[in-house]
Order: C-alpha cells, then sequence, then structure tokens
C-alpha cells in the first residue's frame, strides 16, 4: 500500500468517524427539542401546602384552571397542609425536577423558614427555583370586635393588661413575626396560636377564643360581620377594600417589617428546564390579565399582579436577604 493510499484511508475514516459524530450530536439535539416539544405531555401537579380556603388555595386553583386550557392537560390541585408548610414544600422539593411539579405557599416559608428551622428536610437555596409570586396585597389586622381598641397602639396598651394570643396561619408566618416583635419592642406577652390556614385562625378570633390575627382581606371579611375588626393593614398603602383603615405605618411604626409587602411565590425543583419555568410564569402573566383574575384580585382587595420570570428572579434577589435577615435580628426559632 502506498504512503499516498495510506493516508487516503485515514482521511476516510476521520472523514467518516465526523459525520458519525455530527450525526449522533443532531440525533441528541433533536431528541432534546422532541422532549421540549412534548411538553406537557401529562397532567401537571401544583402542590398547595395550605389547606382550602385561604388565598394559596383560591390563586392555585383559578390560575391551574386557566393553565389547563392554555396547554391542554388537566392540572390537579394538592393540597399538603401542616409542619409550617414543611410537608407540601418537601413534596414538591422531592419531586423530579421535570416540569410537571410545581407548589405554592407563602414567601415566609421559603425565605425565612431556612433561618427559623434549625433543620429542614431540603435546602431551600439549592433544592428549589422561583417561578414567580402572585401577589398577597395589603395584611388586614383584626381583633375581636368586644376589644376596646381603635388602632394597634390602643390594642398593644390593652394587651398589656390582659391575657392575649395572636392567630397566625402557620409557624414563622407574617403574623407570627409581627406578635414576636410586638413583644421584644413593647414589652407585651402575646402567644401566637398557629393553625393550618386562615379560616380556622379568623374563627377563634370572632368567638373571642383568640383576640388578634393578621391575614387577607377575603378571610378577614368573611368573619366581619360575626365579631372581627380590622385596626390597621401592612404594607405601603391602604387596602382597595378598607380605605379608612390605616396602615401600620400611618398609625407610627416604622418597622421594616411592617412595609413589606409578602406574597405567594409558585416554586419549582431545581433543574426544571427553562423553557418550562419561563412558559409556566408568562402564563400567569397572562392569566394576571383576565376578567377571573381580575375578579380574585378584587375580592381579595389585591391591586398588582405576578410578574414573567426575569422580573420575579430579580426581585427575589433583592427581596429574600431584607427578609433573612428580620428573622435572624428576630431570634425565633421554631424547633
Amino acid at each position: 500500500m502506498t504512503h499516498t493510499t495510506r493516508t487516503d484511508r485515514r482521511h476516510l475514516l476521520q472523514t467518516a468517524a465526523l459525520a458519525v459524530s455530527i450525526v449522533a450530536a443532531s440525533s441528541a439535539v433533536g431528541t432534546a427539542w422532541a422532549q421540549a416539544a412534548k411538553w406537557p405531555s401529562k397532567p401537571i401537579r401544583i402542590v398547595v401546602a395550605f389547606p382550602p380556603g385561604g388565598l394559596t388555595d383560591a390563586y392555585a386553583r383559578n390560575y391551574g384552571e386557566y393553565l389547563s386550557t392554555k396547554l391542554g392537560v388537566p392540572v390537579v390541585i394538592d393540597n399538603k397542609p401542616g409542619a409550617g408548610a414543611i410537608i407540601g414544600i418537601d413534596a414538591a422539593a422531592k419531586a423530579p425536577a421535570d416540569g410537571y411539579t410545581f407548589v405554592m405557599s407563602t414567601s415566609g416559608t421559603f425565605w425565612q423558614n431556612r433561618i427559623l428551622y434549625s433543620k429542614l428536610p431540603y435546602n431551600l437555596d439549592k433544592d428549589l427555583t422561583p417561578v414567580t409570586v402572585f401577589p398577597s396585597g395589603p395584611l388586614v389586622v383584626g381583633i375581636h370586635d368586644k376589644i376596646p381598641a381603635k388602632n394597634m397602639a390602643e390594642f398593644v396598651a390593652w394587651a398589656k393588661k390582659n391575657p392575649t394570643s395572636m392567630g397566625t396561619y402557620a409557624p414563622g408566618s407574617y403574623p407570627h413575626m409581627v406578635a414576636d416583635q410586638t413583644n421584644r419592642q413593647q414589652g407585651t406577652q402575646i402567644q401566637s396560636v398557629h393553625y393550618k390556614g386562615e379560616a380556622a385562625m379568623w374563627l377563634d378570633v370572632a368567638s373571642g377564643q383568640s383576640q388578634i390575627a393578621v391575614g387577607s382581606f377575603q378571610a378577614f371579611n368573611a368573619m366581619a360581620s360575626r365579631g372581627v375588626r380590622a385596626i390597621g393593614v401592612t404594607g405601603s398603602y391602604r387596602s382597595p377594600k378598607l380605605p379608612d383603615v390605616p396602615t401600620l405605618t400611618e398609625q407610627g411604626n416604622t418597622d421594616k417589617l411592617v412595609t413589606l409587602e409578602g406574597g405567594l411565590p409558585l416554586v419549582a425543583p431545581a433543574g426544571t428546564p427553562e423553557a418550562v419555568l419561563k412558559r409556566m410564569a408568562d402564563e400567569a402573566v397572562a392569566w394576571s390579565n383576565t376578567d377571573k383574575a381580575a375578579k380574585l384580585r378584587e375580592t381579595f382587595a389585591i391591586p398588582n399582579k405576578p410578574k414573567n420570570l426575569a422580573d420575579t428572579r430579580k426581585d427575589w434577589e433583592g427581596e429574600v436577604p431584607v427578609w433573612i435577615k428580620l428573622a435572624v435580628d428576630l431570634g425565633i426559632k421554631l424547633d
């Protein structure tokens, strides 16, 4: 065999090998595109870390119904309440990152639980990734109607002289932190009583079993005619449904905690395809412009809307450290 023949043969083999690798790569890309194009091909599950009846559940069901019509597959709402939302979040954190499992809970359970609990069955920084945040609007501070207080300062004065408990919708939740901060700063001894959701919490305030609670307008309003009265709202603006009720900031409380507005994040297992995350966030934005979404916001007195994936990540990076610092400063431990 001549040198030229050997060279030609080697060149032919190299060319063939290159062709095989190109075909293989093209096949892999084609497979990836095919898999992406197939999503979704089965039901999507949204785990809700609270029982039916509250704002988190209402958002999930309304958005899930819209999502089902847009994507052409069933969207199943799976309520898994308990343990300060740990049960529901854990179920999603351990699910395959294939775009078929998501979880909704309150912002505090995603942001602050890493401080409030010494040990969690998942890593909030590594095992989960945000999709969007459904706004909760101003939360209502409501008290038992027979208590002679017209604002938070008067309630604090009353609480210093009387046994007092605050209902919260979960350990480590926003009202739990408000109670703890009030005790530290005002010298009260308000006991936090934790529920698995808002309905039972407000029912006990209406009956006088608890004296105060903080929660969504809709859940508060369900008991407003049965013995519960608003004395303030959280956040930086008044509730559209309670225009005559001043914010806690307007009442002279300058603490960062009462000015922040939390929300209800939709979160996915880390590693969920980027295209799926973006589509889910985009559909949340599209849903927020529907009549049903507008009605839900009107019912719960929520003026703002969820954001797309990029804006959600930007907010997440800026707000999470603030909430975490508040949890650190308060020093609450739940285990």
